[in-house]
């Protein structure tokens, strides 16, 4: 039975080359299903691949192959948390490394354009404290790229 609620994210193309990607990298993702057009439309023909069911970390999408139309913006991003800088540096390294590029404060691009969030826990546990901690590791992450996971529990304690 398909999911109740879906995110849908627009490509230029390629959706079924990032869905296999994301499936690549992130666990409890899978690609599920590639249907073609039906008929043609503005920007491709009857049989072009058109829609890609996939989910990332459990969550299930539908990749559309929609045209320029409608460029991948920040306003949209996948937020994955991660327990450690392994993984962090796992996640970011395999966006980035694939022809994506780095952002600031934990955010990158992949190169289909979607935008993800590596966030280490220990920096959303430091922003859940708030007051003082929150101030410190927030002031430490707006210097960062990729977020330094030891600099984050630094600042959190106040050394």
């Amino acid at each position: 039975m398909p999911a109740k609620n879906t995110i849908c994210l627009w490509y230029e193309g390629g959706a079924r080359e990032a869905a296999e990607f994301y499936a690549s990298v992130f666990p409890d993702s899978t690609v599920s299903a590639v249907h073609t057009a039906p008929g043609d439309f503005p920007s491709g023909q009857a049989g072009d691949e058109l829609t890609v069911d996939f989910t990332v970390c459990g969550i299930p999408c539908l990749g559309l192959n929609g045209g320029p139309n409608f460029p991948q913006t920040e306003a949209f991003s996948f937020q994955i948390m991660t327990e450690d800088q392994a993984e962090t540096d796992r996640y970011w390294n395999a966006i980035v490394g694939n022809g994506g590029s780095e952002s600031a404060c934990g955010w990158c691009k992949d190169r289909w354009g979607v935008n993800w969030q590596i966030t280490p826990r220990t920096l959303t546990e430091a922003m859940a404290a708030g007051g003082d901690e929150a101030k410190r590791a927030f002031d430490a992450m707006m210097t960062m790229h990729k977020i330094d996971v030891a600099a984050i529990d630094v600042a959190r304690k106040g050394d």
